[in-house]
């Protein structure tokens, strides 16, 4: 498992989004154009999956529970399949942390990627993001 601290001004919503895209990103590499599958998000107070048949998407009500959760310091953890490859994503407080059950370099990729973006202090994300995962709204 490999670890980032995001110091950074954006709002909880654009930094998880971020985190995920790059999850998907350095993924692609390995797995193709294989979909983004969020099979489940887990805090203290409930775990989300998708309904059979249906894709997790990340709704704002889902985004509240999991800010919420945050700021009271519980862990929110993401499990996510693209292909063959699963990531497993926690996030709590401000550190961000990826593990992924097959190649052990994506980790490595994707640590290092948001490493840079924050140095450079633009991190940005594929503006189709957000939709493709569900994400309601505007960044």
């Amino acid at each position: 498992m490999k670890s980032i601290t995001i110091d950074d001004t954006r709002d909880f919503k654009q930094k998880v989004l971020w985190c995920l895209f790059w999850a998907n990103r350095k993924a692609i590499r390995t797995e193709g154009c294989a979909p983004f599958l969020i099979e489940q998000i887990s805090t203290r107070e409930t775990t989300y999956a998708p309904e059979p048949g249906t894709i997790l998407a990340l709704s704002n009500s889902i985004f509240e529970t999991i800010e919420r959760e945050l700021e009271g310091g519980t862990v929110v953890a993401f499990k996510i399949r693209m292909g063959n490859e699963t990531f497993d994503l926690i996030f709590e407080k401000n550190v961000f942390s990826v593990s992924t059950k097959i190649n052990k370099e994506i980790e490595a990729e994707i640590i290092e990627c948001l490493t840079e973006e924050l140095k450079k202090g633009k991190p940005k994300i594929c503006p189709s993001f957000p939709e493709r995962v569900g994400a309601d709204g505007q960044l």
